[in-house]
């Protein structure tokens, strides 16, 4: 998948973390417990990233997410109606997501970790079916692939050489 490097420094960035996991690395002298985050990032118009910080102390491990999730940003093509141009299921590991475009009016129709990523991307109007591994950091970045996979109307229309009127029918 070709993604767009975006520049992080001119945008409003908002955070959300999805999840906080206490991971334990047995030892001879014992066990070190140390902290995974996964943590969302979005401005509310079009881009979204996530990414996973491990460290000793947990706001350690948000602020490394936080950095990650910015690197790994992604622009998101939005319709009138700020929902998504088409249908489309998103692959990672072993959970996959289904997004569905709505009509205006019917809000965001998702479970947690699908929820906090189309909130943050700027989605209003979506619906989404998580299917096969419900494990959140793999159905985080199962959506992102789906909303990184996107094509606008012009797009599409370019690569078939077609108007933009033939393709919305």
């Amino acid at each position: 998948m070709k993604r767009t490097i975006i520049d992080a420094s001119q945008l409003e960035l908002e955070e959300n973390v999805v999840s906080i996991k206490r991971v334990t690395k047995v030892v001879k002298g014992g066990r070190n417990m140390r902290f995974s985050a996964l943590v969302v990032v979005g401005d509310k118009n079009g881009h979204v990233g996530a990414g996973v910080g491990k460290a000793a102390e947990i706001p350690e491990a948000i602020r490394k997410g936080k950095e990650d999730a910015i690197k790994h940003l992604i622009a998101v093509k939005l319709d009138k109606n700020k929902s998504i141009t088409h249908d489309i299921i998103g692959k990672h590991t072993g959970a996959n997501v289904l997004l569905k475009k709505a009509p205006e009016g019917t809000g965001i129709i998702a479970g947690g970790p699908a929820r906090s990523v189309c909130e943050l991307a700027g989605i209003e109007n979506i619906r989404t079916k998580s299917l096969g591994s419900s494990n959140k950091q793999n159905v985080v970045l199962a959506t992102i692939d789906a909303l990184g996979q996107l094509k606008s109307p012009e797009e599409v229309a370019k690569l078939r050489n077609k108007s933009v009127e033939e393709i919305l029918g």
